[in-house]
């Protein structure tokens, strides 16, 4: 069983898509990662022997990812918050940061919807 920054790589999947389970990396990323260290992204990650999994981790160290990309991700989030940019109003009003329409979508970012009474009708 392969473990990499922590992270579990999935036994029955090929080690390009194993990749992918680390924050950080992605498809294109993990066929870089696979060339540099010649290893076939055909293989099974249950298949990889010591010396390959060594070779991942040294590639994989020389990128950014998982806790310190996490880390650098919020404090860029906090540096715009703290800035008053667009996008940290908007990150602080829990809103849409990329400009999508707010008026008819949007639940991920504003959560469920609010539930307005109306009046009640006065008999005729």
């Amino acid at each position: 069983m392969a473990r990499i920054k922590n992270i579990e790589l999935p036994n029955d999947k090929h080690v390009v898509i194993g990749l992918t389970a680390i924050y950080g990396i992605g498809r294109n990323l993990a066929k870089k990662i696979c060339e540099a260290a010649k290893i076939d992204t055909t293989k099974k990650c249950k298949d990889l022997t010591n010396e390959e999994i060594t070779a991942l981790r040294t590639e994989i160290d020389k990128e950014i990812v998982e806790g310190d990309l996490r880390r650098e991700v919020q404090m860029n989030i906090k540096n715009k918050m703290e800035i008053n940019s667009y996008q940290g109003i908007r990150h602080k009003k829990g809103l849409p940061v990329r400009g999508q329409r707010t008026s008819r979508n949007a639940r991920t970012r504003k959560g469920k919807g609010k539930v307005v009474a109306n009046k009640k009708k006065v008999g005729k």
